[in-house]
């Protein structure tokens, strides 16, 4: 039996860049940017935040895979998820894991007051100094002329008849006549 308000402290590692691509417990894939993690015994799904005590930088993983099965650590983490609380040179750090609720928040989210307001409305204009292309709005009304597509297609198959080349016949070597 689990508590979820309890907290384990122990040492974690991180799975190799060399691992991507293995099976996990779950049946899932491995992949070393994503951020999952295997743990003993919580249940696969199960959200968990680590904190890394030595500089107190935090980070939510999900538990895909059973381990580690090494004496003394209490999780393996993959590689982005190690990076991202600073372990990367380390490899071997003192953490904190805990159950993670939604109800806690995102530890890294920003307030919604200070975010910026975007305008995704599309503008009408011509590209600026900095090179920054602004998208321009096309007529619907028109069509193009059908007459003159059907003449470029005529030229463009009379200039590939005349590029290619004839090939020579080869006529048989002439033999000369023996004399009697």
């Amino acid at each position: 039996m689990l508590c979820t308000n309890a907290q384990q402290r122990g040492k974690a590692s991180y799975y190799s860049k060399r691992a991507t691509g293995a099976r996990t417990s779950s049946g899932t894939r491995l992949h070393h940017d994503s951020l999952v993690c295997a743990h003993r015994t919580y249940p696969f799904g199960t959200k968990l935040l680590v904190k890394n005590l030595t500089n107190n930088k935090q980070v939510i993983v999900t538990v895909v895979d059973r381990g580690p099965h090494r004496k003394g650590r209490i999780i393996d983490l993959t590689y982005a998820a190690a990076e991202q609380i600073g372990m990367i040179t380390k490899g071997v750090v003192a953490v904190e894991v805990s159950v993670y609720h939604p109800d806690m928040g995102v530890p890294y989210a920003l307030e919604p007051e200070s975010l910026p307001e975007i305008d995704l409305e599309e503008q009408v204009g011509e590209v600026d100094d900095d090179y920054n292309a602004v998208w321009k709005r096309q007529p619907t009304d028109t069509k193009p002329n059908e007459n003159n597509n059907i003449e470029n297609n005529k030229t463009k198959t009379q200039t590939k008849k005349n590029t290619k080349t004839k090939a020579k016949k080869k006529t048989p070597p002439k033999t000369k006549k023996k004399r009697k």
